[in-house]
């Protein structure tokens, strides 16, 4: 990607909060994610698996030139990916999410921060709700591994609501009647990237077509404020 055109990346999702990335890897790379997940040992839930980084084809997928190249062109600098989640939506595991924001970190061990927690452990991971300013150091790509159309339930997103910070769910609420909401759809081997602190939701899928999504974030480091440090999950 030219200069201009990682500058311009970075100015569009420091505006909108998220991009949208096409064909970002090869069609070949995602049947052999898929053929290493075959025999996937992860724990899974209706939705999908979470802390997936802890699969090896997975963890090498998450390093894939194509995407450290991306988020480093995001960051303007070098990029870990820390933790990584797989989304199965299909006819026969359908699920609809509501507006949210995703404001919980993996976290290696827990120190008492101010504007940090409330605290909880998830699969034997610690975690802690995150104060804005870690959170607008973290950038999640949405890998697709399969094309997501407008009838499969695709991820949505309000724009610019990730320049609000941490919302309460009425403040959320009434921008879901303010902000004219995006659909975003990618073909397979495409991208999403966002910002944690954007506003988004999914519905439930309306085809007989899966659409499932390899959600990775990303950091500059692992290190955040005072002591704490990014968990990789």
């Amino acid at each position: 990607m030219p200069p201009k055109s990682a500058a311009r990346l970075r100015d569009r999702i420091s505006e909108d909060g998220f991009a949208i990335i096409s064909h970002v890897i090869p069609a070949r790379a995602v049947g052999r994610l898929l053929d290493g997940l075959a025999h996937n040992s992860l724990s899974r839930s209706r939705a999908g698996f979470r802390h997936a980084l802890r699969h090896p084809a997975i963890a090498d997928f998450a390093r894939h030139p194509a995407l450290s190249s991306l988020a480093s062109k995001i960051f303007g600098t070098d990029a870990i990916p820390f933790r990584a989640s797989l989304f199965d939506k299909s006819r026969a595991s359908n699920w609809l999410v509501v507006w949210h924001q995703d404001t919980a970190l993996p976290i290696q061990y827990r120190r008492d921060v101010p504007g940090w927690g409330p605290w909880s452990l998830k699969d034997g991971v610690t975690y802690a709700h995150a104060p804005a300013e870690a959170l607008e150091n973290i950038v999640a790509l949405r890998v697709h591994l399969d094309d997501s159309t407008i009838e499969n339930g695709p991820l949505r997103i309000l724009p610019g609501t990730h320049k609000a910070g941490v919302l309460e769910d009425g403040s959320i609420h009434r921008l879901t009647s303010e902000i004219e909401p995006v659909d975003c759809v990618a073909g397979l081997g495409g991208v999403i990237a966002m910002k944690p602190l954007i506003v988004h939701a999914s519905s439930k899928s309306q085809s007989p077509q899966p659409r499932r999504v390899l959600h990775i974030e990303y950091a500059p480091s692992l290190h955040l404020q005072e002591g704490l440090k990014l968990a990789v999950a």
